[in-house]
């Protein structure tokens, strides 16, 4: 019996009030049919979160500081073998409980658009390629491709959240109307949920906002026309955590629960994360549901734990999957702390090395450590994370490594509070005098941005009115500065920090880079590993460049709208070497004009429009890994289009004084424009195909970043 017919006669032997049970995250067994209990909800955004022992890898915005999807997607072959191993370990004990399932509600695909959001530290960045190649490589890590012998069955059930149009702030998002045009609809806010959509993701999370007036979660633009229609989404779609409550309390688009709980199936969200759905039972009494729409949405969840291989041990089931005999030793293995550690290290971004004062030598000094983020694991973790019994800090990991630097000596003092203006500690700042480097290390932790509710140290719900250092960080580490004794600046966040650049002679920055983060920013400060992670969002000068945080009109933000300098540039970040760009070649071109899409917003064949070449040379003394990123810019663009796109990237190792050529195939959707209308198209004329290691800026040069170069072809 194949699973189709297997879920069609369940579904027949149900009573009403049975499958409505099965429509909330916490489903409860059946018993009598053998359907086991089951919840939906399962995180796990930089490993395996609130589940106990799991390897807690870099925060997701470090993740897109590596600009490496082919290594993301081995973190998170990593994180669905933990996660599959832990819930053969539950399931064997009959544990069925909340963050111990298969459905796994991550990756956070929307745009980074506003860097006040707290949530952006879950997010790749700012930039939709970016954002869309990280998400797929999640994806195909969570899901497993098949892998497990039987070509429809899925490792894990990975979800692309939150759809959409969803960035803060977090104080309304119960309440607010994210209003966009349509050009940024299809050019920033969807491209990288219809690339998942396209690729098989599982599940689709709605947002908590409202988006175009419709809520997100019974949005009929969204859900129906888009999704279902353009896209021939097949899986199911769950409701944010009690989002479907705030259509009668924050929306105030429906009156009653069963009215909330109407509008939502009937628009096609299937799964309530919330208590709202068994309100459906009296709203099919009422007339505002049909029984038949409630066996669709079960129908397309019992789909999905059929894929899962819940049902593959009862009769009729199918083989059981490799990945079901994975076990406690797959946990937290050497090989993940491993991996854990070569994530951290390609995460950092080096915003300024004056003088190569990094990396330290093995010389007669004294190092003094200082700050509110040295020994603070909160500044390591950020958010959504699991718990390791090896998390190493950075004052932890700077002490493990002068034991192979033994001309070195150290002292360290905490010298401020973290989040508290009024317990300075001043006569800390004389310490400086008597080092020969102070290695200061401040910024944010997981308390001062978040979500809301988790950041308990944020006094707007876990976003930041201003993206400034803390004042009284920024005082103490002035006054630190003034003493005149070299100082190398380390700060934490997952959001960009505006400060002033003269304050420090390196600025190293750190993100949340998980357990292994303290030893991977002592590999880079010593020089074990040459830094080369890139910035995956724009850090501005100061929030007075930034439009207001409710608007969703994206002029003025990000490097591909953005009109005033910024303090570091989108792609950005130095090595220990220097990177030579010699050349971009254009092997062969086949661009033509004309409509991307057979049907507006539908999902595009692919197509190689332009084949070209760059290389590259290593022309310092030091083996190191570059990303060489591939920009499109048309050479004559209306005000409203962006500046140039990122559309391509690689990472690449290039021992010193080698060359290497990278080949990249562009396909038509490179050179697209989307229309104020929302119609994509490549219009005639000529592009601007741009090589280099940062956005194409004037102000990428200024700061250290290698000279791009550049190649045209043109659309007929």
């Amino acid at each position: 019996m194949s699973d189709a017919e297997r879920i069609r006669e369940l579904i027949s032997k149900m009573t009403l009030e049975e499958k409505v049970s099965q429509l909330s995250h916490a489903s409860p067994a059946i018993e009598r049919l053998g359907i086991p209990a089951y919840n939906w909800w399962s995180e796990g955004l930089h490993g395996v979160a609130r589940a106990g022992l799991a390897t807690v890898f870099p925060q997701a915005i470090g993740l897109g500081a590596t600009f490496d999807d082919g290594f993301v997607r081995r973190v998170f072959d990593a994180v669905s073998d933990e996660a599959r191993a832990k819930y053969n370990l539950a399931t064997a004990r009959d544990i069925r409980g909340q963050y111990q399932g298969l459905t796994y509600w991550t990756p956070n695909i929307n745009i980074f658009r506003d860097p006040r959001w707290g949530r952006g530290q879950e997010t790749y960045g700012e930039d939709p390629c970016l954002t869309e190649r990280m998400g797929l490589a999640v994806t195909k890590g969570l899901q497993g491709e098949g892998s497990g012998g039987e070509s429809d069955r899925l490792k894990l059930a990975a979800c692309a959240k939150h759809y959409a149009v969803h960035s803060g702030p977090e104080k309304d998002r119960h309440t607010f109307d994210a209003v966009c045009s349509q050009k940024d609809l299809w050019e920033t806010y969807l491209p990288a949920f219809r690339a998942l959509a396209a690729a098989g993701v599982e599940s689709f999370m709605g947002a908590y906002n409202r988006t175009l007036g419709e809520a997100c979660n019974a949005s009929k633009l969204l859900l129906k026309d888009i999704l279902r229609g353009r896209w021939k989404f097949k899986g199911h779609v769950v409701s944010d955590c009690w989002a479907i409550k705030d259509f009668h309390d924050g929306h105030n688009i429906t009156k009653t629960p069963e009215e909330s709980v109407a509008l939502a199936i009937n628009s096609g969200c299937d799964l309530n994360c919330g208590s709202c759905y068994p309100a459906l039972v009296p709203a099919v009494a009422q007339g505002l549901v049909e029984e038949k729409t409630i066996d669709e949405s079960l129908t397309r969840l019992l789909e999905t734990r059929f894929r899962l291989g819940q049902f593959d041990a009862a009769p009729g089931g199918k083989a059981q999957a490799a990945w079901d005999s994975l076990g406690a030793e797959t946990v937290h293995s050497d090989a993940h702390v491993a991996l854990a550690l070569e994530a951290a290290q390609k995460s950092l971004v080096l915003l300024k090395n004056r003088n190569n004062i990094l990396p330290i030598k093995n010389e007669k000094k004294k190092i003094l450590v200082i700050g509110p983020a040295a020994a603070n694991v909160h500044s390591i973790m950020g958010n959504y994370h699991g718990y390791s019994p090896r998390l190493v800090t950075i004052l932890e990991g700077i002490t493990a490594k002068l034991a192979e630097f033994p001309e070195i000596t150290m002292d360290y003092h905490q010298g401020c509070m973290m989040y508290d203006e009024n317990r300075n500690t001043g006569w800390t700042i004389g310490m400086a005098e008597q080092a020969d480097l102070v290695i200061a290390c401040f910024g944010l932790d997981n308390a001062m941005e978040g979500e809301e509710g988790d950041a308990i140290a944020s006094s707007v719900k876990g976003d930041r009115d201003e993206i400034e250092l803390p004042e009284w960080q920024l005082a103490y580490l002035r006054a630190l500065s003034a003493r005149g004794t070299p100082l190398v600046l380390v700060l934490t966040g997952g959001s960009p920090i505006a400060i002033p650049e003269d304050i420090a002679e390196a600025i190293l920055f750190a993100w949340y880079p998980g357990e292994q983060g303290g030893t991977a920013v002592a590999d880079v400060l010593f020089g074990k590993v040459s830094p080369s992670g890139k910035l995956p969002v724009t850090f501005p000068a100061s929030t007075n460049q930034l439009p207001p945080y409710e608007s969703y009109d994206m002029a003025g933000r990000t490097y591909r709208y953005m009109k005033d300098e910024p303090l570091w540039p989108f792609g950005f970040g130095l090595s220990y070497t220097k990177f030579r760009f010699d050349s971009v070649r254009v092997v062969e071109s086949k661009l033509s004009s004309g409509p991307l899409c057979a049907s507006p917003g539908t999902i595009p064949a692919p197509s190689v429009a332009a084949t070209v070449e760059v290389a590259v040379t290593n022309a310092g003394t030091v083996d190191a890994d570059e990303i060489v990123q591939l920009y499109v810019a048309k050479a004559k663009r209306d005000a409203s289009d962006p500046v140039c796109s990122l559309r391509d990237f690689r990472r690449v190792s290039i021992p010193a004084g080698k060359t290497v050529t990278v080949r990249f195939a562009l396909d038509r959707a490179a050179f697209v424009t989307v229309l104020a209308s929302g119609e994509e198209t490549v219009l005639p004329g000529t592009y601007r195909i741009i090589a280099g290691e940062a956005a194409p800026l004037p102000v990428s040069v200024a700061k250290g970043a290698a000279a791009p170069v550049s190649a045209e072809v043109t659309a007929e």
